[in-house]
C-alpha cells in the first residue's frame, strides 16, 4: 500500500493495470463526442501519437494550453519498455482528433517536464504530483476553430469537473464525461470518480465559467478508493507555474531536435499509455 493523500489509502497503481490490447472497461457516464455540435469548443483537446518505425506504438491525450504549447502528462513521453524517452521526432499532436481526421496535425520541437518528475516503473507520490509536461509544436496552431483553453482554478472536495479523453476502446474519436466529482484532494493531487483507462493518461479535467471552460488538472494515473475505480489527476495551480518558468528558462531545440529532460533522479513512475491494437 501507498499513502499519496492524507486521510486516503491507495493501493499501488500500477497493481490495477489491465494488459494492453485487451478488451475495454466499461466506463458509466462516457459519452461519445460523435457529432461536430458535440465537439464544437473542444477542437483543442487531441491525441499524442508516438509513432516508431512499425507505425503508432502508443497515445496519451492532451490540451492546447497557447498556439503553440500542449499541456499532458510526463509519463507519457516515456517508453515504458526502456524507461528512455521517445525520440521527440516521434510525436505528433492531433488537434480535434475525430475518425482518422484532425482539426491540425503539429510535429513537437521541444518537451520540458517538471522539475520534480522522476520517471520510473513504479507509481510514488513524488512523480504522481509532478506528472506534468509542456510539449512545444513546431508551428503555432492558430486555427479559428482551435483554441488554446485558459489553465487557472482550484478545486475543493465535492467540485463537479468534465473530463476529454482518447482512450483503450475509443483511440479515434474523444468521449467526455460531465459530471465527475472532486472526492477528496491534497495540495497537488486530486481523487476524482471518473473511471479512466489507458490513454486517458494526460486528459484535461475541466471546469465550465462564464468565460468558457477552464483546466484545472490533468488525469495522471487510476486506482480504486472505497471500492470504486477513481482517477488520479495532477493540479494546475502551482505545478504548470513552475512548469512554464522551467520551459522559459530551457533553450531552444537545434535542428536536430532533441528531448530536454529535467529533475533525473531516482527512478519513479505512473501508468502509462495505451499500445492501440492493430
Amino acid at each position: 500500500m501507498v499513502r499519496i493523500l492524507p486521510n486516503i489509502i491507495l493501493p499501488i497503481l500500477i497493481s490495477l493495470m489491465v494488459s494492453v490490447g485487451g478488451p475495454a472497461v466499461a466506463q458509466q457516464g462516457l459519452v461519445q463526442l460523435d457529432t461536430a455540435l458535440s465537439r464544437r469548443g473542444l477542437e483543442g483537446v487531441g491525441r499524442i501519437d508516438m509513432v516508431g518505425p512499425n507505425g503508432t506504438e502508443g497515445f496519451c491525450t492532451g490540451a492546447l494550453v497557447s498556439p503553440t504549447q500542449v499541456l499532458t502528462a510526463a509519463h507519457c513521453l516515456f517508453n515504458k519498455s526502456t524507461g528512455e524517452p521517445h525520440s521527440i521526432d516521434n510525436l505528433t499532436f492531433r488537434a480535434g482528433l475525430y475518425d482518422g481526421l484532425e482539426s491540425a496535425s503539429r510535429r513537437v520541437r521541444r518537451v520540458v517536464m517538471h522539475p520534480d518528475y522522476k520517471y520510473g516503473p513504479d507509481p510514488s507520490q513524488s512523480s504522481l504530483r509532478a506528472d506534468l509536461a509542456l510539449l512545444e509544436l513546431d508551428r503555432a496552431l492558430q486555427i479559428a476553430s482551435v483554441q488554446p483553453f485558459d489553465t487557472r482554478g482550484r478545486l475543493f472536495r465535492g467540485d463537479i469537473v468534465q473530463v476529454v479523453s482518447y482512450a483503450r476502446g475509443r483511440e479515434n474519436a474523444p468521449s467526455s464525461e460531465d459530471d465527475c466529482v472532486v472526492l477528496d484532494r491534497d495540495d497537488r493531487v486530486l481523487v476524482l470518480s471518473c473511471s479512466v483507462d489507458f490513454g486517458a493518461s494526460g486528459a484535461p479535467v475541466f471546469v465550465q465559467t462564464d468565460q468558457g471552460l477552464r483546466i484545472v488538472s490533468v488525469i495522471s494515473a487510476m486506482t480504486t478508493w472505497e471500492n470504486r475505480p477513481v482517477a488520479l489527476a495532477v493540479t494546475v495551480e502551482e505545478g504548470l507555474r513552475r512548469l512554464q518558468r522551467e520551459f522559459a528558462a530551457s533553450p531552444r531545440t537545434t535542428p536536430v531536435r532533441k528531448v530536454v529532460r529535467v529533475g533525473q533522479g531516482e527512478r519513479t513512475g505512473t501508468i502509462r499509455f495505451l499500445r492501440p491494437d492493430g
